[in-house]
């Protein structure tokens, strides 16, 4: 399939396409890779002694915002939870002072310097697997014993290759891989919630 690259006269051909394509890349989830993530996260947010990371680039650096927001406020609700997820992209003048004051390749890497410790967990979030912070902050997390997950698409890049974790949506759309990522989020979200609570509790829970 040319997509998303071929000529389309309307609309409807481009979002059946669309959709084809965000179905289709589906098959390329590790589920292996999913459960661990799974595990490893509700251990972490279980257990509330290690902090998670998580960075990202452009659409990817709303996911990641959006991924500390739901991870931290809809897991702590189950009150069996002390979920502790920091964004690296959330903190604009932190970011904007490093890239500054250091380089921009090292705006992820610097923050993890400064609050990692042996054991957290870094999740980067990259469509394409080959930004240069992205890639930074992967080689100083596995350098200092840190648990490194990355969610990409394409080809998988560096981040694919280097990460302990990865998620991969192989797709050339940008949207396609975007839309996947965040399904992702939500799914290991609300996975981990399900985990924790009985059957009676989840069915007074409006997900």
């Amino acid at each position: 399939m040319k997509f998303p690259h071929k000529k389309y006269n309307n609309v409807i051909d481009y979002f059946n396409d669309y959709f084809l394509d965000l179905k289709l890349s589906l098959s390329s989830i590790n589920f292996s890779n999913l459960n661990k993530i799974i595990n490893v996260l509700g251990k972490s947010y279980l257990n509330g002694d290690n902090k998670v990371f998580v960075c990202g680039n452009g659409g990817s650096a709303a996911l990641a915002d959006h991924f500390a927001c739901d991870h931290q406020k809809i897991l702590h609700e189950t009150k069996k939870y002390r979920p502790f997820v920091i964004s690296l992209v959330s903190n604009h003048a932190l970011g904007t002072a490093i890239s500054n004051d250091v380089n921009y390749k090292s705006i992820f890497s610097e923050q993890l310097k400064q609050m990692a410790r042996k054991g957290d967990i870094l999740i980067v979030i990259s469509a394409s697997g080959k930004s240069q912070n992205v890639i930074e902050a992967i080689k100083w997390a596995k350098k200092n014993k840190m648990i490194s997950i990355s969610l990409t698409g394409f080809n998988g890049g560096q981040a694919k290759k280097i990460s302990q974790l990865n998620l991969h949506i192989q797709s050339k759309n940008y949207g396609v891989i975007e839309a996947n990522h965040q399904s992702l989020i939500n799914i290991i979200s609300q996975f981990i919630k399900i985990k924790a609570l009985s059957l009676k509790e989840i069915q007074k829970i409006k997900f």
